[in-house]
């Protein structure tokens, strides 16, 4: 199944400039095999989405197709073929 990874500009660094990752990932694939497969190919960009204990940061924002993962069921949210995934980590300043 593939999936379509929306890198942000912040991040871009760590996915070797890429703006969009296609990734394949099993059938039924959650958000989390999602990022198991990203952190095999840039282990630094999954490392900026998911903390030391596997979970999103609380400062990055995971969008799939349009709709905020954490009302989705977090990491467990599922995927469809073809589906959108958008990252993208808040931005503070003053």
């Amino acid at each position: 199944m593939r999936v379509l990874m929306l890198v942000p500009s912040v991040l871009r660094g760590d996915a070797g400039g890429a703006s969009k990752l296609e990734l394949t990932v099993r059938p039924e694939a959650s958000l989390g095999d999602l990022f198991d497969t990203v952190a095999e190919t840039h282990p630094k960009l999954e490392r900026r989405i998911r903390d030391e204990q596997g979970q999103i940061r609380r400062y990055v924002n995971v969008f799939v197709d349009g709709d905020e993962s954490r009302h989705l069921g977090g990491l467990a949210a599922p995927l469809r073929d073809g589906a959108e995934v958008q990252v993208l980590p808040s931005v503070a300043g003053g």
